[in-house]
C-alpha cells in the first residue's frame, strides 16, 4: 500500500475522497491535484490525543514535506484512502506517524474548511473528521512524517502559537474539536 508521503515518480498515485457539502462521496482525485488552487472539496481527519495530565501532543511536521514542512500541528492529521473510513484512517496514521498502535479514538465531530498555504500555494479545502483520544505509550515518529513532537498544557500551547508557525488547520480543527478535547481531557483547562 501506498503511503501518504509517497512521492517518487514509479509510486502509485495517492488518491483522495471528494465529497459534497454534506460529507458524500462524489468521486476522487489525485491527492496533489485536490490541494492545487481553487482546491477540490475532500475527505480529511485531525487527531488530538492527550497524555494522563491532560496535555496535547503535537507535531512538528518534517522538514522535507512539500506541503506545510516546518509547522507545529495537531497530533496527526491525513486523508482516508476511496472507500476506508475516517476513522480507520484516522487510527492506520497515527501507527504509521507516530508509532502508536491501538489507541481508541472518539469521533469529536466534523467540521470544513478552505485554508490557503501562501508559501506552496496549495489549498486545504477538506471536509474533516475530528478524533480525540489518550496516549499512555511514548511516541516513536517516524522522521520523514515527523520533525519533533512535544506535550502541551494549554498554557505552552499558547506561548508556543506566538513563537513559532503552526498550520493553516491548526486554529479551526482545534475550535471544532474542543467539545470532544474537553471529554477526553477533562482536567486539562481545555
Amino acid at each position: 500500500m501506498t503511503t501518504e508521503t509517497s512521492g517518487s515518480p514509479a509510486a502509485e498515485p495517492i488518491l483522495l475522497e471528494l465529497v459534497d457539502e454534506e460529507g458524500r462521496t462524489i468521486g476522487v482525485a489525485e491527492k496533489l491535484s485536490a490541494h492545487q488552487a481553487p482546491g477540490h472539496l475532500h475527505r480529511a481527519f485531525s487527531v488530538f490525543l492527550f497524555d494522563t495530565e491532560g496535555r496535547m501532543l503535537l507535531q512538528q511536521r518534517a522538514l522535507t514535506k512539500y506541503h506545510s514542512p516546518g509547522v507545529w500541528s495537531n497530533t496527526c492529521c491525513g486523508h482516508p484512502y476511496p472507500d476506508e473510513p475516517a476513522q480507520e484512517a484516522a487510527a492506520r496514521r497515527v501507527g504509521e506517524e507516530l508509532g502508536l498502535h491501538g489507541i481508541p479514538l472518539e469521533p469529536a465531530g466534523t467540521v470544513t474548511y478552505e485554508h490557503p498555504d501562501e508559501i506552496s500555494g496549495l489549498v486545504e479545502k477538506e471536509y474533516n473528521h475530528l478524533f480525540v483520544g489518550l496516549v499512555k505509550d511514548t511516541p516513536e515518529p517516524d522522521p520523514a512524517e515527523i520533525h519533533d513532537y512535544r506535550f502541551v498544557t494549554p498554557g505552552e500551547l499558547a506561548a508556543l502559537r506566538a513563537e513559532t508557525s503552526f498550520s493553516a488547520w491548526f486554529p479551526t480543527v482545534l475550535e471544532a474539536a474542543l467539545p470532544g478535547v474537553r471529554r477526553v481531557a477533562p482536567g486539562g483547562g481545555w
